[in-house]
């Protein structure tokens, strides 16, 4: 058992929340009961995992998606005013990390999806950032389009969005951003990458893949994104010891 602030301080230690700029506040963003025993994971703070949370008796909930968002309506209305009572009347802990859990070395989305893939994490896509979301890296043997394609479906457990008209036959170096990263192709293209991943798809991104030579896969953003939180959690369950559940909503896009 832990209380809510020192939760949060363990996790700010490692996450590093401070060194990023990001568009919510990450942490501890509803507060509930003190004394945490029992986690509840997710990708995002939806209705549907808060009340798998409560009926799972959990103390806290830990999610990549939280809320207050800069630029949403600041009002506690609707959508926003269920989850929010839900969570308090049932004296539940929100906390989420976004931006910082993308970027972790080691339980971040991105390196997740790399050791998922298979891909050898050689850099930042952006040099001079040393917290760079999109990275850069290389497979451990080189493969056809196509083939990836099938790779990335296998272990994604759905079809990724494939553009590969004018890629190289082989691919060999990879860039990435999980979730809404598909505008770092540009970068990507620029440095001469085989292929680029994220999780979501632009109507420009595809002209992009196809007029700089480049293999492009949109897996999805909630599926690319499930494997960091749920890495934090098992890194709670087995240093400090908390009782973590990971439950999956599952969500298309």
């Amino acid at each position: 058992m832990i209380s809510h602030r020192k939760l949060e301080t363990l996790l700010n230690h490692l996450l590093e929340p401070h060194a990023i700029k990001d568009y919510c506040p990450n942490g501890l963003q509803v507060e509930g009961r003190e004394r945490i025993r029992k986690v509840v994971t997710g990708v995002t703070a939806s209705q549907a995992l808060i009340d798998a949370a409560v009926a799972a008796n959990a103390d806290a909930i830990l999610v990549h998606h939280g809320y207050f968002w800069s630029g949403e309506p600041a009002q506690i209305t609707g959508m926003k005013q269920r989850r929010l009572k839900t969570l308090l009347a049932h004296d539940i802990n929100l906390f989420a990390y976004h931006l910082p859990l993308d970027v972790h070395p080691e339980v971040g989305n991105n390196a997740q999806l790399a050791k998922l893939l298979g891909i050898k994490v050689r850099r930042g896509l952006e040099p001079w950032n040393s917290k760079s979301v999109a990275m850069v890296g290389k497979l451990e043997e080189p493969i056809s389009g196509s083939d990836f394609a099938k790779l990335i479906a296998e272990r994604l457990g759905r079809e990724p969005l494939y553009c590969g008209d004018t890629g190289p036959e082989l691919i060999r170096s990879v860039a990435w951003c999980t979730g809404g990263g598909q505008s770092y192709i540009n970068l990507a293209a620029e440095q001469g990458i085989d292929a680029f991943i994220s999780g979501e798809a632009s109507e420009q991104t595809i002209h992009t893949a196809r007029e700089m030579g480049m293999h492009f896969y949109a897996a999805g953003h909630h599926a690319t994104e499930r494997y960091g939180v749920k890495a934090l959690g098992e890194w709670l369950a087995t240093v400090h010891g908390l009782e973590v559940t990971f439950i999956d909503i599952d969500n298309p896009v």
